[in-house]
């Protein structure tokens, strides 16, 4: 049982020369802003079009939610603690910012998985899609990678609040982290850092095993095809999706799976910026900007927009 006598955290912050507060929080508004919208505006373009309505925008406009979900439990409070000198968390509100946190970032990893094995239905199954992708199996799909982040965050979190946390309470950080949070422990953490790597690892290797199959085998029969055209085609419906798998996980496993004494405060904190607030920004404007169907469907709607405005 915990016996921690912490009741509050205090967050060191992204930085402390006062002097880029304020140019700090005006940057990280209007990445927020940014990542609200795109994602946001994803989700609703999604909705509305019906040349949308397949397998592959049902996990693009959850990737979105997912992004938009995280992203906001993170970066507001950030955003107040810039202009706070307290930049104080309770007990509960740290271990509650985690859970989201992590149950999050695990349904993106898995979410990234199915979307690549989507893919690889697509390029090498396609006269079986409709029946192999139904909207059963969808459904399904999506509601695992959902209860596997939620489960994966719930072992995480319980292991890292049974610790006593007893020689700060000052976390060397911008928001409540895994690694940050155990070095405040006074407790016997090899437990817990066995089950980040195990636990982490299996979700982590898991996916990119899915993902590295998937796409070599798409690879495999794009170079089959004869046309160039056809070629060009099967391959620019992978290319956002690989573009934002390269980010997610370069940064992920750059992250968590190192040696321990690699670790360094700084480039920590650069590389969470990275994947906590940039990425989730990053998701909506790969999608939109590499992806055909979706730039089309953006055109279709502003023109539309315009039309109705011309017409009133």
């Amino acid at each position: 049982m915990n016996t921690s006598l912490v009741k509050e955290f205090r967050f060191m912050g992204l930085t402390d020369r006062h002097e880029l507060y304020i140019p700090l929080f005006i940057l990280f508004l209007f990445v927020y802003i940014i990542t609200v919208l795109g994602n946001v505006g994803i989700i609703g373009l999604i909705k509305m079009n019906k040349h949308l309505q397949k397998p592959m925008y049902l996990f693009l406009s959850n990737l979105s939610f997912v992004d938009l979900t995280y992203s906001s439990s993170v970066t507001p409070k950030m955003l107040q603690d810039l202009l706070s000198e307290s930049r104080t968390i309770s007990y509960i509100g740290c271990s509650l910012q985690m859970y989201i946190f992590v149950s999050f970032a695990t349904i993106e990893c898995l979410l990234l998985g199915v979307m690549a094995y989507d893919r690889y239905v697509a390029v090498c199954r396609p006269l079986l899609y409709g029946v192999i992708m139904s909207s059963i199996v969808c459904l399904q799909l999506v509601t695992s990678a959902y209860l596997g982040g939620f489960l994966t965050a719930l072992v995480h979190t319980s292991f890292v609040f049974h610790v006593n946390f007893c020689k700060s309470n000052v976390i060397s950080h911008y928001f409540c982290d895994l690694l940050p949070l155990f070095k405040l422990s006074c407790s016997d953490i090899s437990v817990n850092i066995a089950v980040m790597f195990i636990l982490g690892g299996l979700v982590t290797m898991t996916c990119l095993i899915i993902i590295i199959v998937s796409y070599t085998n798409v690879v495999l029969a794009i170079v089959r095809i004869r046309s160039a055209q056809g070629r060009y085609k099967a391959l620019s419906t992978c290319t956002s999706h690989m573009t934002a798998v390269t980010i997610f996980y370069g940064t992920v496993l750059f992250m968590y799976f190192r040696p321990s004494n690699s670790y360094a405060l700084q480039q920590d904190k650069v590389v969470s910026v990275f994947y906590s607030i940039l990425i989730p920004m990053l998701n909506p404007l790969i999608y939109s900007l590499r992806n055909t169907e979706v730039k089309e469907a953006l055109k279709g709607l502003v023109k539309k927009i315009v039309q109705n405005k011309c017409i009133d």
